[in-house]
C-alpha cells in the first residue's frame, strides 16, 4: 500500500503547473502554489514553535483556500480538527477546546461570533479567505505568521523547486484527524484517524472507483465530514485530479451550471441531490415521452434516451454517481437503476474514514450498500435472515474517541471488531443490506423487531410524504410526516391527509409494524450535514 502523502509529493512533482485546487468562479492553485504553501507553513511552523502532532482546528465554509490549509496541516505532520461550519458557535468553541487546538482557520463572520475566553490552548486564529491573521495570545506565533513570507523568500530566495518538494510518509500509526461527527444520535465524538487509515482508504478508491491525472470533481459535501474529506478531495487530489469547490450548498440550477463547465468524472452526493434530479428533470422526462410505453420493445430507447440527458446535464464524463449518508427513496432507487444511470451507494461512516461498503454500479444490488470494504460480521446467528449489529474490522476504522474512555469502552468487541450501532444482514453472495439503527429499533409487546427505517422506506412511496421519522410512544407506532400538500387542495382534504397516509403504507405493512396514528410536522426535520434527520431531537 501506497501512502497517500507520498501520492501527493509525486503528483506534484509531475503536475507542477496543473490546476490542484479551484474555487468555481474564483480563485484556483496549481501543484506549485500547494507546495509553495506547505513548505511555507513548515518553515511557520518552526519560527512559531508549533510541533507535530499539535492539533489545528479549521472550521469555514468549503473553499480552495480550506483545501489548502487542510494540507498545510496534514502534510507537515500536526493533527487536522475539521469542524463543520454550521456547527453553533457554542460547539464550535467546545469542539476546539476539547480537542486541545492551538490554532484555528475560520471565515471570519464565525469567529465574530466566538469567545476567545472558551478556548484557552489557542494561540492564534487565521482567516481562511485571506490568511489575515484575526486574533491572537502568543506574541511568539502571531510574530512568525507575520514573517513566514520574508522567512520562506530567504530560505527559497528563487522560488521552490521541483526538486525540494519531499512529504514524509514515517506516521503510518500517527494521529492525522481528529473528526467530530455530527450524528442523529447525540453529541458528537472526536473520532481519532491516523496516516495508514487515510492511506488505506485511498488505496481501496483507487482499486475501485479509479481517477486519472488532469480530470476534474466538484466537491459538493462539506469538507469537515469524512466523506467530503476523503472521497470528493484527498483521493481526487493526490492522483493530480483538479478539485473545484462550489463553496455553499448550490441551488439545482447553480449546480448543473458547474457540472456542465466543469464535467466531473465522478460524482460523490446525498440521496436529497438524486432526489430533486429525478423529481426536476428525470421523472418529467420520462412522463413526456410514456406514449413510448406502447410501442413494442421500446423502454429500453426511452431508458437510453433520459440515461443520456441525465449524464449529458453532469458533464458528459461522469463514470459513476456515489451516495452516501442515507437511503434513496424506493421509487427513485428503481428508477435510476431502470434507465441504467451509473449509480451506487457507498455505506459508511466517520469511523471507518468512511467506507464500510461498497460495490461498482454495474454489479450493484438494489436495496443493498454493497459489499464489505474489508472484514464485515453480522452479530447474529442467522447473518442471512436475522438481522443483527454490523461489526467491522479493518486498517481503516478508528483508534478510538478523543478523550472519552467511556464511549471507547463500549465502541469494540472483546475480540477487536468495531461496533457500528448498524443492524443488517449479508446474504449468500456478501450484499449488505442495513435494517436500521439499534438505538432506533423498536421492540414490541409482542417481541417483534421493528426498524424505524424499513417503515419509513413505505412511507416514501405514500402520497404527499416528502419526509417522515417514525417513533414509539407508549407501545404505539407513530409516523411523523412532513408533508408535500399542493396549495390548491380543500381544508376538507388536507384534514384527511394523515389518515390516508397511514392507510397507504399499512397496505404494505405486516400487521405487527402497522402504524397506529400518522401526525404532521410543520417543517422539514433537522439533519446532519449527510442529510440523515437528528433522530434524538423527535419523540
Amino acid at each position: 500500500m501506497k501512502h497517500y502523502l507520498k501520492k501527493l509529493e509525486d503528483t506534484v512533482r509531475a503536475q507542477w503547473n496543473q490546476k490542484a485546487l479551484c474555487d468555481y468562479g474564483g480563485d484556483a492553485f496549481t501543484y506549485a502554489d500547494l507546495a509553495t504553501s506547505i513548505e511555507t507553513f513548515r518553515l511557520f511552523m518552526a519560527d512559531a514553535g508549533i510541533t507535530k502532532r499539535n492539533k489545528i482546528a479549521i472550521c469555514a465554509r468549503n473553499s480552495a483556500r480550506w483545501a489548502m490549509a487542510f494540507w498545510d496541516i496534514n502534510v507537515n505532520g500536526c493533527v487536522a480538527v475539521p469542524l463543520l461550519a454550521d456547527f453553533h458557535p457554542n460547539s464550535v468553541a467546545a469542539l476546539t477546546r476539547h480537542s486541545d487546538s492551538v490554532m484555528l482557520f475560520t471565515d471570519e463572520d464565525i469567529w465574530q461570533k466566538l469567545s476567545p475566553e472558551q478556548m484557552p490552548e489557542l494561540k492564534a486564529v487565521i482567516n481562511v479567505k485571506d490568511n489575515r491573521l484575526l486574533w491572537h495570545r502568543d506574541e511568539r506565533v502571531a510574530r512568525a505568521w507575520g514573517n513566514r513570507g520574508r522567512v520562506f523568500k530567504k530560505r527559497h530566495p528563487k522560488g521552490l523547486k521541483v526538486e525540494q518538494v519531499s512529504y514524509s510518509t514515517n506516521n503510518w500509526d500517527k494521529l492525522a484527524i481528529i473528526n467530530y461527527t455530527s450524528g442523529t444520535t447525540g453529541n458528537p465524538k472526536g473520532v481519532m484517524l491516523t496516516y495508514g487509515a487515510l492511506s488505506d482508504t485511498d488505496e481501496f478508491s483507487n482499486t475501485h472507483f479509479p481517477n486519472k491525472p488532469g480530470e476534474t470533481i466538484v466537491s459538493m459535501l462539506p469538507m469537515a465530514h469524512m466523506y467530503g474529506l476523503a472521497i470528493e478531495f484527498i483521493h481526487p487530489n493526490v492522483d493530480g485530479v483538479t478539485v473545484y469547490f462550489l463553496g455553499k450548498t448550490p441551488s439545482p440550477t447553480t449546480l448543473l451550471k458547474a457540472m456542465q463547465e466543469v464535467k466531473p468524472y465522478m460524482v460523490v452526493t446525498v440521496p436529497l441531490v438524486m432526489e430533486k434530479v429525478y423529481a426536476n428533470s428525470i421523472k418529467p422526462a420520462l412522463e413526456k415521452m410514456k406514449w413510448m410505453n406502447k410501442v413494442p420493445h421500446a423502454n429500453k430507447l426511452l431508458y437510453a434516451i433520459v440515461r443520456k440527458k441525465i449524464l449529458s446535464a453532469f458533464g458528459g464524463r461522469v463514470r459513476c454517481f456515489i451516495m452516501g449518508g442515507a437511503a434513496l427513496k424506493p421509487e427513485v432507487e428503481q428508477c435510476v437503476q431502470d434507465i441504467r444511470l451509473p449509480f451506487t451507494v457507498g455505506y459508511g461512516m466517520t469511523e471507518a474514514c468512511p467506507l464500510l461498503g461498497w460495490e461498482w454500479w454495474t454489479d450493484f444490488v438494489p436495496g443493498s450498500c454493497g459489499k464489505p470494504v474489508h472484514e464485515i460480521r453480522i452479530d447474529s446467528d442467522d447473518p442471512q435472515n436475522v438481522a443483527g449489529e454490523i461489526q467491522a474490522r479493518g486498517k481503516n476504522i478508528t483508534v478510538g474517541y478523543y478523550k472519552n474512555p467511556e464511549a471507547n469502552a463500549v465502541a469494540f468487541t472483546d475480540d477487536g471488531w468495531f461496533r457500528t450501532g448498524d443492524l443488517g444482514t449479508i446474504d449468500e453472495n456478501g450484499n449488505i443490506f442495513i435494517r436500521g439503527r439499534i438505538k432506533s429499533m423498536i421492540l414490541n409487546s409482542s417481541g417483534q423487531n421493528i426498524y424505524p427505517e424499513e417503515l419509513e422506506a413505505v412511507l416514501s412511496g405514500c402520497p404527499y410524504v416528502a419526509e417522515s421519522l417514525v417513533v414509539d410512544r407508549e407501545g404505539k407506532i407513530v409516523a411523523l410526516v412532513y408533508a408535500d400538500i399542493p396549495d390548491d387542495l380543500d381544508a376538507e382534504s388536507r384534514k384527511g391527509i394523515p389518515e390516508l397516509i397511514r392507510t397507504a403504507a399499512n397496505k404494505s405493512l405486516p400487521a405487527y409494524s402497522k402504524i397506529n396514528k400518522v401526525e404532521l410536522v410543520d417543517v422539514p426535520f433537522e439533519k446532519t450535514p449527510k442529510m440523515s434527520i437528528k433522530r434524538f431531537l423527535y419523540k
